[in-house]
């Protein structure tokens, strides 16, 4: 009896141990097949979506060639041109649009009314958007010189937009729409603007360019924010020289605004660049005239000496380095020269009237030229 008990123990516990085998089985041939599900899974997505883009960048209909007007408004980002364009079939997805003008780091898109095809490829519609090829003609072009001043700029605006000079002005005074610009553009308009010191907010910041706008009466901010975000785009690609020279986008600005209102013609704003940084370094006053007629409010042809005794943080007779903020807007020519300036020994420069512009190593030296070219004018 007590044999047979125990035989069927080992036989009940063999059965048990067989089943759990066979359970065993059964689970790693289940997980086996879930782990080889999910891999093609992952790789049939991944050659789906490879297939996907690589459909997305292809022309939408390579033998549609007939023109569709898309509208870009004034502002737009690239998430919006995006939409747009997928919106009005110019290209299959707007997401892959978005990622591909990213990934080459194309930017610089113009608003306008736009004639684009189907059978456009990215690099075209591209091409295109930042030509500004447009379909019809604008409502009014504002052209911004270079080296003006912020009551020049609002006048040009004035007289060519739907709004006053006086608008203008007081929108570019505007606190509570200067703090909203520091949140789109924290890159470019930061707290230096802000500064006490600072006579204009925005002076300098409106970059020297023509613009077109399509609308009979497009908002003051657009207008504005056009010229501001140019700005924006011009100076993200010295970025690396900026790093490379310690200088702030307002630092920048501030002393190509020196640079080009000190240019004339004939000057050599590399050579003019290089006088600042030696004074700089040698701890000497910037003594530029066009800070002091700044200080002044004024537009002169030549400053007095009653003039250099302004007291204004701008004067650079009487305080030393740059001043506060730009004294006015300034080209690619001269960001470029307020970042590689020439390797000179001048210290002094001085423009006679005929605006050939001369440099001088010392004080004699500069004393000499300013009799003979100034002071007898001869030229």
């Amino acid at each position: 009896m007590v044999m047979t008990d125990k035989k069927e123990i080992k036989e009940t516990l063999m059965k048990k141990l067989l089943e759990r085998q066979s359970e065993a089985r059964s689970i790693r041939k289940i997980v086996g097949l879930i782990l080889l599900c999910v891999v093609i899974l992952i790789g049939g997505t991944a050659v789906c979506g490879y297939f996907y883009v690589k459909s997305a960048l292809k022309p939408v209909d390579p033998d549609d060639s007939k023109p569709v007007n898309v509208e870009v408004p004034i502002g737009s980002g690239v998430s919006t041109i995006a939409d747009l364009l997928a919106d009005k079939g110019i290209v299959k997805n707007a997401t892959v649009f978005k990622y591909y003008v990213k990934f080459n780091n194309e930017s610089g898109f113009q608003a306008g009314s736009y004639g684009l095809t189907p059978s456009m490829t990215m690099d075209e519609i591209i091409k295109s958007l930042k030509t500004g090829r447009v379909i019809r003609d604008a409502e009014f072009t504002i052209t911004v010189p270079e080296g003006l001043q912020l009551d020049e700029i609002a006048g040009l605006i004035g007289e060519k937009s739907p709004y006053s000079k006086q608008e203008v002005e007081k929108k570019l005074e505007d606190k509570k729409w200067i703090e909203q610009l520091k949140k789109e553009y924290p890159n470019l308009i930061t707290k230096d603007v802000s500064n006490k010191k600072i006579k204009r907010p925005l002076e300098g910041y409106l970059y020297p360019a023509t613009y077109s706008f399509y609308e009979k009466k497009p908002s003051l901010e657009s207008i504005l924010k056009e010229m501001i975000n140019q700005t924006n785009e011009v100076l993200a690609q010295y970025e690396p020289a900026m790093k490379e020279k310690k200088m702030s986008p307002h630092e920048l600005l501030t002393f190509a605004s020196l640079v080009e209102k000190e240019a004339t013609e004939k000057a050599d704003r590399g050579k003019i660049s290089s006088v600042f940084y030696n004074r700089i370094e040698e701890d000497m006053p910037l003594q530029t005239d066009p800070t002091v007629l700044y200080s002044l409010g004024k537009h002169k042809a030549r400053t007095t000496y009653k003039d250099l005794e302004v007291d204004s943080p701008y004067n650079t007779y009487k305080n030393k380095g740059l001043p506060p903020g730009p004294i006015s807007n300034a080209g690619v020519s001269s960001i470029e020269a307020a970042l590689e300036p020439e390797d000179t020994d001048f210290y002094y420069f001085l423009a006679s009237s005929n605006g050939t512009v001369y440099y001088s190593e010392t004080l004699d030296e500069h004393n000499e030229k300013k009799e003979k070219y100034i002071t007898n004018k001869k030229d």
